[in-house]
């Protein structure tokens, strides 16, 4: 017990906000044993005492378990599934370094919430500690032998996680490029030379990789361009996250990804959920509501209590969010919206007194993400190292996936807008009425331009929709959508009744 012990206090200690580094880089996890089942509640009263002692370096415990730095940790425990999949990756990885081969493309994919981010940054600690650039195992690899390993992530918010990690681990080099934006990286190298050659690039979120040029990236494929620039590319991929048409691919090309990469023995599948502590019935009327657009009686006795509610008003909404994020045992709790409302950052509305985009239904209104500004000089210092859910003033504004996609919180509550609605016995999608551009804009395929909004739209409501931990609570603008909804969180009979009522109308 005392090595899981010491386990569990890096675990949290590389949650901590504090500017420490850790110097043991050896994990140890130990077996089953006599009283495993008593480790948490034994940690958790040395942690407490612990932070009696020194509240700077040992915050409570509910702010450790609600950071993004602990979610991503790679001290968590890996499931069975996790570990061997980590395996297998960290021999297909030696292998391509002894042979000297380059773009060899492995593949990791799962649903939301099944488990990728951890085991990449688990896999990435591995590499870097254990493995050198030769491919050869060693007990601790030193820093001049280490291989050469990247993490990448097209996210903002991610981005910021995986860098205060890595400074955490010591593992930071001088150029400080341990991760990096893919249009960066790919924009500072040749796929021509040599010396700029990585061992292995680790992306996660590669769903969000550009498949045609934007912006500042000029070429057409960046996985393509990582994997010319790489020995090894292991990308972590969802196909129902996708949200932009500059990174949409068709469910044929993303079979064609997963078949070369199974052909190759280079295709991990995860499949356990890791993240809703949910039920199976409860998953399931989640997945029903957003892929198979049908609105079932929401479970009344979720096998884990998860907590499913429908509320009539964005302002109740807001209350129930406040209160659980207020609750020292719920934490983290802020609210979400789909993209329906203007917002550009960097430029103010003219229509508005403060200044801010704003999430308006009627006479309530909050504003849109990444706009409170913060005087505290400190606080703001420390928000620049933090996710957005986890900056105390954002209670005050409203998520998207542009903020929230790849992070997790223990209570989400989404305001599903006017492009999701119910017509006929079915949920629908009204792309006209979506604010995201990007997602409503047509596509290039081949020589045609084409609308994909449908699809990038149902993915935007499965990111959202899968963010709680604990509880999801949704309110929806659209009227026939929410009394729907309401009816499917009323007993069993009175859902049963209105089926039946709808049926007569179809």
């Amino acid at each position: 017990m005392t090595l899981d012990i010491e386990n569990q206090l890096m675990l949290y200690l590389s949650g901590s906000e504090t500017n420490y580094r850790l110097m043991n880089l050896r994990t140890n996890p130990q077996g089953s044993y006599y009283p495993m089942n008593e480790k948490n509640q034994i940690f958790s009263q040395i942690w407490r005492k612990l932070h009696h002692l020194d509240p700077d370096i040992f915050p409570v415990e509910r702010a450790i378990l609600d950071s993004a730095l602990f979610k991503a940790s790679p001290f968590h425990t890996l499931t069975a599934s996790q570990r061997t999949a980590r395996t297998t990756i960290l021999d297909r990885i030696q292998v391509a370094l002894k042979n000297n081969q380059r773009g060899q493309l492995i593949i990791i994919q799962g649903e939301a919430g099944s488990g990728k981010t951890v085991l990449l940054s688990s896999l990435y600690y591995q590499l870097m500690t254990t493995l050198d650039k030769h491919g050869d195992v060693q007990d601790l690899v030193s820093a001049n032998q280490r291989l050469n390993a990247k993490l990448m992530v097209n996210h903002d918010q991610q981005f910021t996680v995986y860098q205060q990690i890595m400074t955490k681990l010591g593992l930071y080099t001088e150029e400080g490029d341990q991760v990096n934006k893919p249009t960066h990286y790919i924009n500072v190298t040749s796929d021509k030379d040599e010396d700029s050659l990585i061992d292995v690039a680790l992306v996660d979120e590669a769903h969000l990789l550009y498949t045609q040029g934007k912006q500042a990236y000029k070429g057409k494929n960046q996985l393509d361009d990582l994997l010319e620039r790489s020995r090894v590319v292991v990308a972590v991929f969802d196909p129902y996250q996708v949200l932009a048409t500059n990174g949409y691919r068709t469910q044929t090309q993303f079979k064609e990804l997963a078949d070369h990469a199974e052909a190759n023995g280079n295709l991990i599948t995860l499949t356990q959920q890791m993240r809703m502590d949910a039920g199976p019935e409860t998953l399931q009327w989640i997945e029903d509501f957003v892929f198979n657009n049908q609105i079932d009686a929401i479970p009344q006795a979720d096998a884990k209590n998860y907590d499913l509610q429908i509320f009539d008003s964005p302002a109740t909404l807001q209350s129930a969010i406040r209160a659980k994020n207020k609750d020292q045992e719920h934490g983290l709790s802020r609210m979400l919206a789909t993209f329906d409302w203007p917002f550009v950052q960097k430029k103010h509305p003219k229509d508005q007194k403060d200044n801010m985009w704003h999430v308006s239904i009627g006479d309530w209104s909050m504003p849109w993400n990444l706009q409170i500004k913060v005087n505290d000089k400190r606080q703001a210092r420390r928000n620049a190292k933090l996710a957005w859910a986890e900056q105390p003033q954002t209670i005050d504004e409203v998520g998207s996936t542009f903020t929230i996609q790849g992070l997790d919180l223990n209570y989400a509550g989404v305001i599903l807008g006017p492009s999701v609605g119910y017509e006929n016995g079915q949920v629908v999608v009204h792309p006209e009425n979506s604010a995201n551009k990007n997602a409503t804009q047509k596509r290039s395929m081949g020589k045609k331009k084409q609308s994909v909004a449908l699809e990038l739209l149902r993915n935007e409501v499965n990111v959202l929709l899968t963010r709680g931990v604990h509880g999801l609570y949704i309110y929806a603008v659209d009227p026939a959508l929410r009394n729907a909804l309401m009816l499917a969180a009323a007993s069993p009979m009175q859902s049963r009744v209105a089926e039946s009522i709808k049926k007569l109308h179809r």
